[in-house]
């Protein structure tokens, strides 16, 4: 399942690189890593928030707009730092209970958000979708993910675990996107 909204920036000459911003969205560690036409990581992180409400004194919705501001602000940064021109990104699924579902929704804003206020096109891709263009099967293990994208990619890990099991994802994400998107496609054969 792919769903594409926004309009890529293709109107910047021939020679423009397109820079992408890969994403694995959670409100709890955000994988991302930019990527250039030559499928070089310029950059890859994980942005890690956690809840502080009772140890900051505030309400859990204050607490949880805090959360969303921090991996606002860190997305803004990297954007601009490496003038990313589009947005690839896991299409969120599924609830266990409806703070999950609260925090899908809040996810899929932010990259939504994003990208129709700085007029940056994005693309969804499914979980099992990039498990399946990656591994070629529908459910693999974290540590399954982080190996074949290892084989696919130069990654610089981080050696935390859950960091480099979320820019792994943002990764597969990328991967299936080389596969799948029109738009990548286009602008590879422009160049």
């Amino acid at each position: 399942m792919k769903r594409t909204t926004g309009q890529p920036i293709l109107d910047e000459g021939p020679n423009r690189d397109l820079i992408v911003l890969t994403n694995d969205p959670s409100i709890t560690a955000w994988g991302w890593a930019v990527v250039d036409t030559s499928n070089t990581i310029l950059a890859a992180g994980c942005i890690k928030t956690t809840p502080e409400y009772k140890k900051r004194r505030i309400r859990k919705g204050d607490d949880t707009v805090r959360r969303v501001s921090e991996i606002n602000q860190t997305l803004l940064r990297v954007i601009k730092h490496y003038k990313v021109s589009y947005l690839l990104t896991e299409l969120p699924h599924g609830s266990q209970n409806a703070s999950a579902a609260v925090m899908i929704g809040i996810v899929t804003g932010i990259v939504q958000t994003l990208s129709d206020a700085l007029e940056i096109g994005v693309e969804w891709f499914a979980e099992q979708d990039a498990k399946k263009c990656v591994l070629g099967k529908n459910s693999a293990s974290k540590q399954e993910m982080i190996t074949a994208i290892d084989k696919l990619y130069r990654v610089k890990w981080k050696m935390v675990k859950y960091q480099d099991e979320a820019i792994a994802d943002a990764l597969a994400i990328h991967y299936t996107a080389l596969k799948q998107s029109n738009v990548l496609q286009l602008f590879r054969t422009m160049r």
